[in-house]
């Protein structure tokens, strides 16, 4: 290892250890756009992290394996896109929103402990905005709410904001303590549920991104950033 790739790894492993003290268990960054599709996705198959994944296996994570994230739809005309994150490139998108849709990551806590959520989430004009999380820890037999919340409207007249690919935008960004009950289990489900009482507009369009569940404290943006650093450093040494 050269002298720089020494001194690039030390650097990058003090400012996370400064700056962030979680461990990624998995994660979805969505990194790479999906085919637009009906059905419910997900569409990326890749074992690799960080992988060509869309929506599907986690891109990050010691516990990528196994894991899922998709969107569970009662109308088949439901539609899929990538459109731009919340200061990434790219997010998880979905029209035609009937009431108990939902979006859906399942994936495997064993061997950690303190766990916790975090993701972005926002709406077009005429999008759902009464979401829930649900969590299962018994394969979906049953489901447990943890919070209701409001997902607000990302451009158009009223909206706080708009999502862009280059600008990141805390309102859009939740956290969420998941408690004892999800801390080392073979299988978590964690549900993003719409449960307004009526139909979205066929058009309206609700849309997630950087999915992340940690032991520890959710990283901020910036933390997260160079934690995904240390690993590309780490295994440059190896």
């Amino acid at each position: 290892m050269s002298i720089r790739s020494f001194l690039t790894a030390g650097f990058v492993a003090a400012a996370v250890a400064g700056s962030a003290s979680a461990s990624i268990i998995v994660g979805w960054t969505i990194p790479t756009a999906f085919p637009t599709g009906t059905g419910n996705v997900p569409t990326g198959t890749s074992y690799l992290p960080p992988g060509p994944n869309g929506a599907g296996v986690a891109n990050q994570g010691a516990n990528f394996l196994g894991s899922e994230l998709k969107a569970v739809k009662a109308l088949a005309a439901s539609t899929y896109t990538s459109p731009a994150g919340n200061g990434s490139q790219y997010a998880f998108s979905a029209n035609n929103w009937s009431p108990n849709d939902y979006f859906q990551a399942k994936f495997s806590t064993l061997g950690f402990t303190d766990i916790n959520l975090g993701w972005d989430q926002a709406r077009s004009s005429t999008g759902p905005d009464e979401f829930r999380v649900l969590m299962s820890v018994d394969g979906g037999t049953s489901f447990t709410e943890l919070l209701a919340y409001t997902v607000l409207q990302s451009g158009g007249g009223g909206s706080p904001g708009t999502w862009s690919s280059t600008t990141y935008n805390p309102l859009y960004s939740y956290t969420l303590a998941l408690g004892a009950a999800a801390e080392n289990q073979s299988e978590v489900i964690l549900r993003f549920q719409n449960f307004e009482a009526v139909a979205s507009a066929a058009t309206g369009s609700n849309r997630i991104d950087n999915i992340l569940v940690t032991q520890g404290p959710v990283p901020a943006p910036g933390a997260l950033a160079l934690l995904g650093l240390a690993g590309l450093a780490a295994r440059r040494r190896r």
